[in-house]
């Protein structure tokens, strides 16, 4: 069973930095394409970060340069690190994994974590 947990999320002051962790069971980090969706109230869900398991990273052009997305294939987790976060950060972040082991984009079918709330205020 494939599950994703998600953790670090919380409410900050513009400018501020948190960390996200998404602790990953049932696929394994190093092989899967790992990636960051957030959805703030009335938009849809946006990709965030993805990261291939052959090592390239991919940002939305609104996060390049501010967020940082790893992972720590011993502990089977994956992070997110979000600098300097805009009141337009706010929204619920979700962890995912391709269905499919190997590059990133060969299925477009993912496994989904619960989400964790990020809350920015100017």
């Amino acid at each position: 069973q494939v599950q994703l947990v998600e953790s670090g999320g919380g409410s900050v002051q513009a400018g501020e930095s948190l960390r996200l962790s998404c602790a990953v069971s049932g696929v394994t980090t190093s092989n899967h394409c790992m990636r960051w969706f957030r959805q703030a109230p009335g938009k849809e869900r946006e990709g965030v970060a993805s990261l291939d398991p052959y090592g390239p990273t991919r940002y939305a052009d609104s996060v390049e340069g501010r967020y940082t997305i790893s992972k720590d294939n011993a502990k089977n987790t994956l992070y997110l690190q979000m600098n300097s976060l805009k009141p337009e950060d706010t929204a619920m972040y979700y962890c995912a994994a391709d269905f499919f082991a190997g590059p990133c984009g060969r299925s477009g079918r993912y496994y989904w974590g619960q989400g964790t709330q990020v809350t920015v205020s100017s």
